[in-house]
């Protein structure tokens, strides 16, 4: 019995091994400088949209604006999961029908690792940031207007969007892992309305 189980763990020790071995050799060093500007230039732009946003606006519209980076956040990063999740068998035969947005879909499973990276990674890092410096400016209004301490606005503030921000990941992971096929289909469908695959 424990040779037999040594066996199994041998096996999957190879197998694992095998699959690394593949991966390094597929490591495309173009799409990692891609990505790396990518995420430089799309930083530069939503921080400056909220730079421009949040300069001169009240405490609702500055919630407001945190709120929307937080979702956006969310929304990617189900995305992302959902990529990496789904069965690409399914899009295979929607795509035989000439199903609108499956021809899309197949790519975006193809390439699950980049279009992940991309969802979570960069969207995901980058409205984190901002909704962190909008917290900055909520912060800096309701210490302005209502005299409270520094430091507990400044706690309570950072903290609630930390905590809305996980949360929301948290429970996004758990429904694009269950509906993989459906997100990323309808994600799919409506991205083929902007570019035609």
């Amino acid at each position: 019995m424990k040779l037999k189980k040594e066996n199994i763990f041998r096996n999957l020790q190879v197998q694992t091994r095998k699959k690394e071995k593949i991966k390094k050799e597929k490591v495309n060093k173009k799409w990692i400088v891609q990505i790396a500007f990518l995420s430089f230039f799309i930083s530069i732009f939503m921080s400056l949209f909220s730079e421009i946003t949040l300069k001169n606006v009240n405490l609702i519209v500055s919630i407001m604006i945190t709120l929307f980076f937080i979702f956006l956040g969310i929304v990617f990063d189900i995305v992302g999961v959902s990529v990496t999740s789904s069965d690409e068998k399914v899009f295979h035969s929607m795509n035989s029908r000439k199903v609108r947005g499956a021809n899309i879909a197949v790519k975006f499973k193809k390439n699950a690792d980049k279009v992940s990276s991309f969802c979570c990674d960069v969207i995901g890092d980058i409205c984190g940031v901002i909704s962190g410096t909008a917290g900055v400016v909520i912060a800096a209004i309701l210490i302005r207007e209502t005299e409270m301490n520094e430091l507990f606005v400044t706690l309570i503030t950072t903290a609630l969007i930390a905590s809305l921000t996980i949360t929301g990941k948290a429970i996004g992971k758990s429904f694009a892992i269950n509906k993989s096929n459906i997100i990323l289909y309808e994600f799919s469908k409506l991205v083929s309305y902007f570019y035609k695959g």
